[in-house]
This record gives C-alpha cells, sequence and structure tokens, in this order.
C-alpha cells in the first residue's frame, strides 16, 4: 500500500506510524483516557483495512482523519483532542515551508501529484521543473493574497475548481482563436522584430510556426489556426515559381506552356509538402515557457475559403496535412509514432460528406488518419450552423480554442461574424456530484445548494475577469498589439475587449453522471433520470445569462476537460461522503455530460444521446466513441462520420496508439495492478513496465495525452468499453 506525502511524494505505507503518533498523543492524558496497547494496535489495523480498500493511494490527511475517528468511536475524547491539538500544532510548524517542500520534491520528480498533472508534460525536464516551480509559488500568492478564503477553501475541498491557480498571479487569459490571416496579411512584430507579409507558402509556414510558440509563452491555454488562412500563400509560391519555370524554358529555348504549368504545380506540391512538414514537427520540437510542446489545433474547413482558387489550394494543404499524420514522427528509436500536436479538426460539410461529392478524397483521408493516428476530430457543419446563431440570424461554423471551448457567436461593428482574434477569460468548475451528495437526495436541497455553489462559481469567476481587467497591452505585445488577437496601442488596456462578448468566461461542471445516478437511481441515459439531467444543464444556463445580463461578459456552459482533476474530485468525495456505489466509488468522475465510460452503449445511440446535452454546452463540449484498431475497417470510420455529420456538432473516434521500445511491439499496452495494487502500464509481449521505455498515446479529454496520468485518469481509461 502507498500512501502521499505532504510534499506531494509517494512512499510505503507504514503502520507503526500512526501506533507511535497515537502512543505520543496518549502519554499525555490521564489514565482513565488512555487506550491500551492492544486498543491502539486494534485503531492501527483497522485504518490500514480501510486504506487497502480505498483502491488508490491516500494522503497523509484522510489517514489521520480515519486515526481521529477511530479513537473517537472508542470514546477517548481527551486523547482524540490531544491527537487533534498534536495535529494542528504540526501543520503550524509546516505551513512556512510547504510550498519549499514541495518545489524541492518535483525538483527531485518525487512529487507524484505534480508529475501525473499533465499528459503533455515530461516532469524531469528542467524547463517544466522550472515552471512547476513558477506554478507553486503563483499558487501560494494566489491562495494567500489574491483570492478570498472561502473560495480558496471550496477549491481545496473539491467543491469547485479553480482553474490554472498556477498563473492567475499573471495577467494571462485563458485560450483563443489566433488571428493568423492579420498576422500574415498585414505583418507583426516577434520579439522586436518586423515581421512583413511573406512572399511563399514555405515562408508563412515558417511565421506561423513562430506566431504558435510566440503565442502560447504568453497564455496557459490553448490556441488555434486555420489553415484557410495560409491558402493564399500557395498562389503567391505558385506565380513566384511559375516566373523561375518559364525563365529556364527560355533559357533552353523551350516555349510549352503545358509543361511549364506541369513543373510549376510539381515544384509547387513539393513546397506545400515542406511547408506542412515545417508545421508539424516544429510544434512537436518547439517548447514554450512552461516547458510543453504548443497546445494548438490546426482548424481544416473547406468553406472558408473565398473562392474557388483558394479552395483547391487549401485542398491541397488538408490533403498534404493528413499524409503526414497518418505517416506520424518518428520517436528516438526511429519508430514512427503518434504525436500529441497539432491537434487537428475536419469539418464535414456538403462537399466532402458523401461518395462522389468534390472533396470525399479528402474524408476518405481523414478516416484513414483517425483510424491510424486518433485525429482529426469532426465538425459537422450542418449541426453547427444550426446552433451557432449570431444576432443577424445567421448561422456559423468555426473551429474550437485548443480542444473544446467554443466562443460565442459575435457580430462586430460593421455587422460581420468575428472569431479569430477572440479568447476566453478563464474557467471555474462546479463538482456536481458534491451538490448532489451535499443535499442528502433531497430535491429541494439540491436546488439550494446548486444556487449556493453556483453563486461561489459567480465570484470566482468576477476574480478571474478583474485579475485581467487592467491589464496593459505590453504585458503580452504579439496579442494584443501585434495582430493575434488585437492590435491596441502601447500602453493601451485591454478592458474593452473583456465586454460586450468579444471574449467569454466559462462555468465549467464535472460529473453530471454521478450527480444524476445519486439523485435518481439510474444513468442520465434512463429516459426517467434525462429530464433532470437536462434540468441541472438549463439551469446553469439560465445563471449565465442572469450574470450576462449584470455584468456585460458573455458567460458560457463548459464541459469541462478534467485531466489531474478528475482524481481530485474523486478523492474530495470519498473523504467527504465515504464510498457510495456507482457514486464515489471510482477514482475518477465523469468528463462533462458524458455516459459513462463503463456503460455498454453503441456508438450511434452515444452521439446521439450526447447531442442534446452538447447542445446545452455553448462554451465547449466533445463527444467521442471507443473503438478497437479500425486500420483494416475504414467504411466503418466513414459510416461513424457520416452519423456524426447529421446528429451532432462536434466529436471523436478514439482508437489506441502505442509502440513498446524493449521489445518493439506494436499494439495496445495494457493498464494492470502491481504488487501495491498501484495501477501501471505493462507491454503484453515483454512485461516492460518502464514508462520511460515506451509510447502510450491515449485520449484523454479531448486532446491527445502521451506522458502518462494520474491514478484517477489512469483507472478511468481502464474502465472504458468498446462502442463500436
Amino acid at each position: 500500500m502507498k500512501i502521499i506525502k505532504r510534499n506531494g511524494e509517494e512512499a510505503v505505507f507504514d503502520e507503526d506510524k500512526i501506533v507511535n503518533a497515537i502512543k505520543k498523543a496518549n502519554d499525555e492524558v490521564f489514565d482513565g483516557d488512555k487506550l491500551s496497547e492492544e486498543e491502539i494496535k486494534e485503531i492501527a489495523d483497522t485504518v490500514t483495512e480501510r486504506g487497502m480498500g480505498m483502491i488508490r493511494a491516500l494522503n497523509v490527511e484522510e489517514i489521520q482523519d480515519f486515526v481521529e475517528n477511530e479513537i473517537m468511536a472508542h470514546g477517548k475524547f481527551a486523547l482524540a483532542r490531544k491527537y487533534i491539538t498534536y495535529r494542528y500544532s504540526r501543520a503550524l510548524a509546516r505551513k512556512t515551508n510547504t510550498t519549499d517542500d514541495r518545489i524541492l520534491s518535483l525538483i527531485e520528480c518525487n512529487n507524484e501529484e505534480v508529475k501525473q498533472e499533465n499528459s503533455n508534460k515530461n516532469p524531469t525536464v528542467n524547463s517544466v521543473q522550472r515552471d512547476y516551480m513558477a506554478g507553486e509559488v503563483s499558487k501560494d500568492i494566489t491562495n494567500r493574497i489574491l483570492l478570498p478564503p472561502d473560495i480558496v477553501r471550496a477549491h481545496e475541498e473539491g467543491l469547485i475548481h479553480f482553474h490554472d491557480s498556477d498563473y492567475f498571479a499573471q495577467h494571462m487569459h485563458n485560450c483563443d482563436l489566433v488571428n493568423l490571416e492579420d498576422m500574415l496579411q498585414n505583418g507583426t512584430v516577434i520579439s522586436g522584430t518586423l515581421i512583413e507579409k511573406p512572399h511563399s507558402f514555405s515562408t508563412a509556414c515558417n511565421i506561423a510556426t513562430q506566431i504558435i510558440a510566440q503565442v502560447a509563452s504568453n497564455q496557459y491555454g490553448g490556441q488555434s489556426i486555420s489553415l484557410t488562412h495560409l491558402a493564399p500563400f500557395v498562389q503567391v509560391s505558385r506565380e513566384k515559381i511559375r516566373k523561375g519555370v518559364e525563365e529556364e524554358l527560355r533559357m533552353l529555348g523551350v516555349d510549352n506552356e503545358k509543361a511549364a504549368g506541369e513543373i510549376t504545380e510539381k515544384r509547387l506540391r513539393e513546397e506545400v509538402r515542406k511547408g506542412v512538414q515545417m508545421i508539424q514537427y516544429q510544434v512537436v520540437t518547439l517548447l514554450t515557457t512552461n516547458g510543453q510542446a504548443p497546445f494548438v489545433t490546426v482548424f481544416m474547413y473547406l468553406g472558408e475559403a473565398r473562392d474557388d482558387r483558394e479552395r483547391e489550394d487549401l485542398a491541397m494543404i488538408i490533403e498534404e496535412t493528413l499524409k503526414q499524420r497518418i505517416q506520424g514522427v518518428k520517436n528516438e528509436a526511429g519508430v514512427w509514432i503518434t504525436p500529441a500536436f497539432p491537434k487537428l479538426i475536419y469539418v464535414l460539410e456538403e462537399s466532402n460528406i458523401r461518395e462522389g461529392s468534390k472533396y470525399w478524397y479528402l474524408t476518405e483521408l481523414a478516416a484513414k488518419c483517425t483510424a491510424k493516428r486518433m485525429v482529426p476530430d469532426y465538425i459537422s457543419e450542418k449541426m453547427m450552423l444550426k446552433y451557432k446563431i449570431d444576432k443577424n440570424g445567421n448561422g456559423n461554423c468555426y473551429t474550437c480554442m485548443g480542444c473544446r471551448s467554443f466562443l460565442t457567436p459575435y457580430v462586430d461593428e460593421n455587422g460581420k461574424p468575428k472569431y479569430y482574434g477572440r479568447f476566453n477569460q478563464g474557467v471555474v468548475t462546479i463538482n456536481l456530484p458534491d451538490v448532489a451528495l451535499s443535499s442528502g437526495g433531497d430535491v429541494k436541497k439540491f436546488w439550494e445548494i446548486f444556487d449556493e455553489r453556483l453563486e461561489l462559481c459567480h465570484r470566482a469567476l468576477m476574480c478571474r475577469h478583474n485579475r485581467l481587467k487592467g491589464t496593459l497591452s505590453d504585458a503580452a505585445p504579439i496579442l494584443w498589439q501585434y495582430g493575434a488577437l488585437a492590435r491596441l496601442q502601447k500602453g493601451e488596456k485591454i478592458d474593452k475587449l473583456l465586454y460586450g462578448g468579444y471574449s467569454t468566461i466559462s462555468l465549467g461542471y464535472a460529473g453530471l453522471y454521478e450527480c444524476v445516478k445519486y439523485m435518481t437511481g439510474k444513468s442520465h441515459t434512463d429516459e426517467e433520470a434525462k429530464p433532470f439531467a437536462l434540468s441541472v444543464m438549463q439551469h446553469m444556463n439560465d445563471k449565465c445569462k442572469e450574470w450576462k445580463a449584470k455584468h456585460n461578459i458573455d458567460f458560457s456552459i463548459y464541459g469541462t476537460p478534467l485531466e489531474s482533476t478528475t482524481y481530485k474530485f474523486a478523492k474530495a468525495l470519498q473523504k467527504r461522503f465515504g464510498i457510495i456505489e456507482g457514486v464515489t466509488d471510482k477514482n475518477y468522475i465523469t468528463n462533462s455530460y458524458h455516459v459513462h465510460v463503463s456503460e455498454k452503449i453503441d456508438a450511434f445511440t452515444k452521439l446521439k444521446f450526447e447531442s442534446e446535452f452538447q447542445s446545452l454546452s455553448p462554451g465547449g463540449a466533445i463527444s467521442y466513441v471507443e473503438v478497437p484498431n479500425m486500420q483494416n475497417n475504414i467504411p466503418a470510420v466513414l459510416e461513424v462520420m457520416k452519423f456524426i455529420y447529421d446528429n451532432i456538432m462536434y466529436a471523436e473516434l478514439n482508437t489506441k496508439s502505442d509502440f513498446c521500445q524493449v521489445c518493439s511491439y506494436d499494439g495496445e499496452i495494457k493498464i494492470v495492478k502491481d504488487k501495491d495494487g498501484k495501477l501501471v502500464w505493462e507491454c503484453p509481449k515483454c512485461g516492460n513496465r518502464d514508462q520511460s521505455k515506451m509510447n502510450v498515446a491515449r485520449r484523454t479529454c479531448g486532446y491527445i495525452g502521451t506522458q502518462f496520468w494520474n491514478q484517477g485518469r489512469t483507472q478511468e481509461i481502464q474502465d472504458r468499453v468498446l462502442h463500436l
């Protein structure tokens, strides 16, 4: 049995420490209040047994809570008071150096919690450690100075989650849609250097990767770019190449229009290949200031093209992007593997969704890519136009920011829809199962507690907003002055971008399934329980509408992509309410509105069911279906894609993509229990359990993770059932 020490380090559980702690308190009370040696041993054994039954590593505080409860159960209240006093005095002594201890433990790679916090960060690398060190200091300042005590307490107890508190001390926003078109067409400035409009496609791709890196270093969330903004530079290169080809042919005394055209297109294809390769390889090899590759999404939408020529050039870029992703990137052993980034999104539209449609060949290529590399994910233009209606009454289709955070429809002062250059201010998530459990199943009490917790989230979100308010454009020139998000003057505040719907701020939610399960005794897929689930979603939307009217800020509901927080919330629920079958008996809670990962349901029923909830999550959501290896069944992948087009706005297919560096096994690496009950990854061929000698890629919650996960998320991955 393992425990998590206060500094985050994992250690082997030692029952003698419980015995010794009780004995110290025992020595300070009168004889009538003492426990016998046998009783002390009995308490220690009981605590050990409870710990073994918790199916996860307990932290020290939880174990001490068990000890207190057992002492009181023996009727030794004076002794319990002494034990509590001892704990309190030790806590005070530690309070001055808790942050120091956590920083030192992560430098030595002993902090188990930090090591598993982000599945795309390698905690052994100096740049990541430096970011985590800064994060620990930022969290300390945030908790002690910047946030109200009740919000800090609610966050620590797992009632809510105040996202990215490790960046809150700085004036940084969450995620955005980069206005790459403006930066490429009108020029930008990077690190004090003027970057003018590029004169070729390859140069445009190079500049784009530099912009991506700079943007990632000035925010903490994901970003998205559109390939459409690169498409005009294909024609720039075509004209440049054609001029050179004609000159070469003249020198050879050849006057052949057809030959000139064919040579031009061949060379152009090669430039497009190199440009796309540049984006893929630079994105996966760049390290931003937070120690990871830029969290970037690449959007592929033919409908954005302004004319037929641009659409054809865009199709060429999309084709090359998909082909290169199918190939993958090489790991250190020279084996082609699945990279985590850039994330790809492919729009399903009338011109590509049916056999015989003009761009069906791209959709077939996308299906092969999904089967091999887990991307692209799919947006249905048909469904998005239905849901994203602006004030002019027009539907809009656009990409999310990063993995799933969507902007609300917006029309600028000229009456035109605007999405690129907009951003999200931040997220606070409510723990829905805790609301249900706190009500004890009383429906009236549930709604009362729900409103109290939502108001807590409202106040926390306003803290996020007010932290950004007053920020000068000088804080991040690439964002606010040089076109990524705006072109403000030096010294100008960003405040006008925080109101009127230009940016959004998100109320996240998690664990709808467990909430409904506790309140109704049924899964929200059950027809009797579904109305309650929908009413919970609608209530959050109503609150956001109320807050928007009050503050002139676009609050929106966001299906939180829990990663490490799923484990945090589960542990908090177990601590507060114990183990309740079907509700708190896992080391994770369910992401957003999703069907529980272990529930047997077919892919089409799942997507159709979840589409109703996705439409009530306008600030962001993504659905998925878990599938086996589909590389030899592309027609089935295409059928799912067609279903997505007709039924749900945004969805993905989860496959497996692993490699063992010890024995070269290329298949699914399994999750097993070690002798201490901890979940570990094991190669089914050679038994390798060394994570540094395997490549595992799994869809975490809208994006791909490749650096492994905490015990809660690992159990969730293990529990997933196939939907196809």
